[in-house]
């Protein structure tokens, strides 16, 4: 009785924003340790039907398709807890001065990061145009992107409205507005893969107004400062912190590059600093997302100026890339490196964050089946990695966000994602049901050899993604596959 108790005391903090963790602002080092949970019952985890922030009739409908196919129950189950979870706890929309305004929390850190908001509804997409109310909820998240990068393009999360909250002491050049002021190129390409996704997807292009044209012309800029060809740039950014990657060296300015055409990426997806500012990952995204953007501005607003400039920026950031974002490993071949300098200095590692050198082919920015990546692929996936764990509940890659031995089931679906192998992505499935801790839900990291050590019970881009990832693999007509798994 007592053991039931506690766990209906822990599936209702995964609900929703009462979460255990709620009023922390960084709470990513907690380990939330569960021992001896009972067997689970199977039903749902998901927050009562008053108290869901957003609710979709499409998405039901896709639940209760998804569940008719799958006869895993524990993997109904996920997928049911899982794929619905940013809408009903991390999306607050509404209509301002008559267009769609949606506020994404990142779930138990109440600020919007560019890129988890853009990935967490980005599952949603194949369903809005069935849906209306869904399609406005998203073109809201769109409007609310572009006014978070005009209020700072070097930001990465943001509050909602100016209320002062989030990293207020860190130096640099905060504002009520930002929650925190980390500058992060993929913060710039989540937005305008989400834009463009949602407009090919819709024909609706009335998102690409002004507002759209103006934030297009301060990414540029962005980019053209941390390209560093003329100085180091107005980025600077110190926080008084007993981990060393919450800051930079050198007076906030990082460690040193040569201007080669990359762009400098101070921080990494994690939020973590880069050691090698020219992180590679990033640098292919934003040539992927320069060109959206270019194809958009040519289109809809009719400024090739823009265009140009953003599909010549995106041509040298590429020729740099050929040159400089390789090497020649003794024992897999020629990989990318995870970072750069410029200077011939380079950095051996992937980090489980989204754009990761494994993720790639996921964000559409290399061929799976190119042979760089491939070798890539498996010096990611092996020991030769150094943020790569292994054990007895499970491996994949972490990073110095969580420390040692702490596998994020982020990098487990980007394998899975990426994979061309039935058995590969079997046993990915199977590691993420069996990591789970008995809470239905996926975390941020667990311990290689102790699922019940997480951290993050309420981590809504995860659970989405693997919302994502389960539909890919049904719709792939993968369902035996999936239904195999013991």
């Amino acid at each position: 009785m007592v053991a039931k108790k506690y766990l209906l005391l822990i599936l209702v903090s995964l609900a929703g924003p009462n979460s255990i963790n709620a009023t922390k602002p960084d709470n990513t080092n907690l380990a939330v340790k569960i021992k001896n949970l009972p067997t689970p019952l199977y039903k749902t985890n998901r927050p009562p039907l008053e108290k869901r922030l957003f609710k979709s009739v499409a998405v039901e409908d896709e639940i209760a398709w998804v569940k008719k196919n799958l006869t895993n129950r524990k993997l109904a189950w996920m997928f049911e807890n899982c794929f619905p979870n940013t809408l009903e706890t991390t999306v607050h929309y509404r209509m301002i001065q008559g267009k769609p305004d949606t506020f994404v929390y990142t779930g138990d850190i109440h600020a919007m990061w560019l890129r988890d908001s853009g990935a967490q509804v980005w599952a949603y997409l194949p369903l809005i145009n069935k849906d209306a109310e869904l399609k406005k909820m998203i073109e809201g998240v769109i409007r609310r992107q572009l006014k978070c990068i005009l209020i700072d393009p070097y930001a990465n999360a943001f509050n909602d409205g100016p209320t002062g909250e989030g990293w207020v002491t860190d130096i640099t050049d905060m504002s009520p507005n930002v929650h925190e002021r980390k500058w992060e190129i993929d913060s710039l390409c989540y937005p305008i893969r989400l834009a463009y996704e949602y407009w090919k997807r819709t024909g609706d292009s009335s998102i690409f107004d002004s507002e759209w044209v103006q934030a297009m012309i301060r990414i540029l800029q962005t980019f053209h400062e941390q390209q560093r060809k003329t100085g180091v740039g107005p980025y600077h950014f110190l926080r008084e912190t007993d981990r060393a990657f919450d800051t930079l060296s050198n007076d906030g300015l990082g460690t040193p590059i040569n201007p080669v055409g990359l762009i400098v990426s101070s921080f990494r997806p994690s939020d973590d600093a880069t050691t090698f500012q020219f992180l590679i990952p990033s640098n292919f995204f934003a040539v992927s997302s320069l060109r959206k953007a270019a194809e958009i501005l040519s289109t809809v607003n009719n400024r090739n100026d823009l265009a140009k400039e953003c599909t010549d920026l995106a041509q040298e950031v590429e020729i740099a890339l050929k040159k400089y974002a390789t090497y020649d490993h003794p024992k897999y071949g020629t990989i990318y490196a995870y970072e750069v300098d410029g200077f011939g200095n380079h950095l051996l590692m992937d980090d489980a964050n989204v754009p990761s050198l494994l993720a790639m082919p996921y964000l559409g920015l290399v061929d799976v089946k190119d042979t760089i990546y491939q070798n890539t692929r498996r010096f990611v996936w092996s020991k030769d990695n150094p943020y790569f764990f292994k054990g007895v509940a499970g491996e994949g890659i972490g990073g110095p966000h969580v420390g040692y031995d702490m596998v994020w089931p982020m990098s487990i679906m980007m394998k899975a994602f990426t994979s061309q192998d039935d058995e590969e992505i079997k046993a990915c499935i199977k590691m993420l049901l069996d990591t789970d801790a008995g809470t239905g839900f996926i975390h941020e990291s667990f311990n290689k050899d102790d699922a019940s050590n997480f951290t993050r019970p309420w981590f809504a881009w995860q659970n989405t993604l693997f919302g994502e990832l389960i539909l890919k693999l049904i719709k792939e007509h993968k369902v035996d596959l999936l239904n195999s798994i013991e």
